[in-house]
């Protein structure tokens, strides 16, 4: 009996290979996975990272290194929260600062009480912020972003030109986003991958945003594999997953391919081959 989609084919140019991330271990997930209330405290507004989650950090960063990953990803996209910056640019961010004037650190020393030394913005890919891929917005404080300035001080070598006001206006105190609503901004969101022209990307987020969109986003496939796809992830998960640009979104052509037939020319029967001095060759 079929139980889904069987093998398929589409163009290489038109598909991207993503590397999702949940942020590690903030200090608002110790109390709220005992008791989900415990989101609703102002103690955890904008949470950072607890010292388990640097741990992860770390932990991630050396299977980023020893798999490889780390040659192959062209651009991080982190979520403007200080939990997901933290997680960018510890996994994901050169060794070492030394500080040195005409570059600047991804992360400065202590950022969010990290009791971490500064982090170094040479030998990594790029690092971007994106507000369409934040958690569930508005009531939960963990969920509320600070000031642009804040986290430019704090992280000077990310790229914050993307975000288009420096207060949050997207969090409301009184009103949740819902779930179709989520699943919308990260359908959204994927779409907008297409404009980039990068082909394997990171994408440090969060748990709903990823569970809601991924779930919106299921197709046919084996029941194990949208399993694969759909679960929670874990803190600091990573799963590496390809999107396919069915909708012609994008516009890039292959580098990969070739038309053939260079130079052009009449082709000549198979019994009419000649030699180099025109003596036809039986």
């Amino acid at each position: 009996m079929e139980t889904g989609a069987g093998i398929g084919l589409y163009p290489l140019h038109r598909c991207k290979t993503i590397y999702l991330v949940r942020h590690a271990q903030g200090i608002h997930n110790v109390d709220g996975e005992k008791n989900y209330k415990a989101y609703m405290s102002h103690d955890y507004f904008d949470a950072e990272l607890t010292q388990l989650g640097w741990k992860q950090v770390d932990s991630l960063r050396k299977h980023v290194h020893s798999s490889g990953l780390h040659k192959k990803i062209e651009l991080v996209i982190s979520s403007p929260l200080m939990r997901t910056l933290q997680t960018a640019v510890g996994v994901f961010g050169g060794e070492g600062y030394t500080d040195m004037s005409d570059v600047l650190p991804l992360m400065v020393a202590n950022a969010g009480n990290s009791c971490r030394a500064a982090i170094s913005s040479l030998n990594c890919p790029p690092i971007i912020t994106e507000e369409s891929c934040r958690e569930h917005l508005g009531v939960h404080p963990c969920d509320q972003r600070r000031s642009i300035s804040h986290y430019q001080f704090l992280f000077p070598a990310v790229d914050f030109s993307l975000i288009e006001s420096e207060e949050d206006k997207l969090w409301k105190a009184d009103v949740r986003e819902t779930i179709e609503e989520l699943a919308a901004r990260g359908k959204k969101f994927l779409n907008w991958l297409w404009t980039r022209k990068e082909k394997e990307i990171a994408i440090v987020t969060h748990s709903g945003f990823l569970f809601h969109t991924l779930n919106a986003l299921q197709n046919e496939c084996h029941p194990d594999v949208k399993k694969e796809i759909c679960s929670h992830f874990a803190n600091c998960e990573l799963r590496s997953m390809v999107i396919v640009d069915r909708s012609m979104l994008g516009s890039d052509t292959s580098v990969t391919d070739y038309s053939g037939k260079i130079p052009k020319g009449s082709d000549l029967p198979s019994d009419a081959v000649v030699d180099d001095n025109n003596i036809k060759v039986e």
